[in-house]
């Protein structure tokens, strides 16, 4: 799914919307021995208006962040399709459209025993059945609807206990210790959508998998309930982009190469900032970087070498290897420059000593928040 496809689901997930519709939901609480403690099965329209908007903000939540950050595509691999496997599992639950009992239990059995979690938690499930408006050659949408896409969105929201604290009583009129606990149920940490929307159209071949924390996700999601193979976070993006560069241009890095490198990877991403799919590198896409940062031929003769070595055949997903800004260490030492201010510093030998200057265009500076200037 790209941007744009992702951008259609989600507008037009909501009430007000006269072509999408929630059909059943089902929610379950998960203690922390795996007991699903309750669990509901109720037509939307038949919740009471505040819980339904509470759980549609969860649901809606699954399809919020960034591609190849926050969202994570997938497509089943061979194995997900035999007997038992994830594909046929999802599918069947899809067709039944949250009416069968029994196979809403083995669905929620499924997520419990496959998936690991920290804490006690919610599942929220729902059918939901979004009519798509056929477009035409100028991209406009037309009156009639084309087809349905069906799908299942999945939320999993951790159930925090909380006791203490101060709260104001107000038949005494006075601040007081909460007496009672309560469970709260939070914004999801993991979820899911199937079928994919690719194309405008249902793709039963492939999942989307959402993680609030796209440094930590929960691979046994992907792993072992969707029965995928998970791929790298976007903070191991970086460190094998990292990884390559090291291999490849070793002692020709320097401060300019690397934030050059850096810029010129942005550069791709703004360039790519209104497309509807996400922006990659991939080794040839790398060497042309390189080349231009200007890291000799020698070293670039290695790189298609070095670069399978780390990922194989996959590219890169360039937003996840720009750095938001340029942090330059030494021991005892940490600068941090803004990606404006770049080009004002510079490496630099001075008698023999290995310096780093900075241009400063006004002569007054800050130092621990007080002013002063530069004598």
């Amino acid at each position: 799914m790209n941007k744009k496809e992702i951008a259609e689901i989600k507008k037009n997930f909501n009430d007000d919307c006269g072509f999408f519709t929630v059909n059943h939901v089902v929610t379950a609480f998960v203690d922390a021995e795996k007991n699903i403690k309750c669990k509901t099965n109720q037509l939307y329209n038949t919740i009471p208006q505040d819980e339904s908007e509470l759980i549609m903000i969860n649901l809606k939540k699954v399809l919020s962040g960034s591609i190849g950050k926050n969202l994570l595509e997938y497509s089943f691999p061979k194995d997900a399709y035999l007997e038992g496997g994830a594909q046929p599992f999802l599918y069947a639950t899809l067709k039944s459209k949250l009416l069968d009992e029994e196979a809403v239990d083995k669905f929620l059995n499924e997520i419990v025993e496959k998936m690991e979690y920290v804490s006690t938690y919610t599942i929220f499930t729902a059918h939901c059945t979004y009519s798509v408006i056929k477009k035409n050659k100028n991209d406009d949408f037309e009156e009639d609807s084309d087809i349905d896409y069906n799908f299942l969105i999945t939320a999993i929201c951790p159930v925090n206990l909380r006791i203490d604290g101060l709260i104001y009583n107000e038949e005494n009129n006075s601040i007081a210790k909460k007496e009672s606990s309560d469970r709260i149920v939070e914004l999801p940490t993991d979820g899911f959508l199937y079928p994919l929307f690719n194309d405008r159209s249902p793709d039963v071949n492939g999942v989307l998998y959402y993680t609030k924390n796209p440094k930590k996700p929960n691979t046994s999601v992907v792993n072992e309930l969707l029965g995928c193979e998970f791929s790298m976070t976007c903070q191991n993006e970086k460190e094998t982009f990292k990884a390559i560069l090291n291999n490849v241009v070793g002692d020709e890095l320097d401060y300019d190469l690397i934030t050059t490198v850096n810029e010129k990877i942005q550069e791709v991403v703004d360039q790519n900032a209104h497309e509807t799919e996400i922006p990659t590198i991939d080794d040839h896409k790398l060497s042309s970087i390189l080349w231009e940062a200007g890291v000799s031929q020698d070293k670039l003769d290695n790189l298609p070498k070095v670069y399978e070595s780390a990922v194989g055949d996959k590219p890169l997903t360039a937003i996840n290897l720009v750095e938001k800004k340029t942090v330059v260490t030494a021991p005892s030492i940490t600068v941090n420059i803004g990606k404006d201010a770049v080009d004002k510093v510079k490496t630099q030998i001075i008698d023999g000593r290995k310096c780093l200057i900075i241009d400063l265009d006004d002569p007054e500076i800050a130092v621990n928040g007080l002013e002063t200037t530069i004598k």
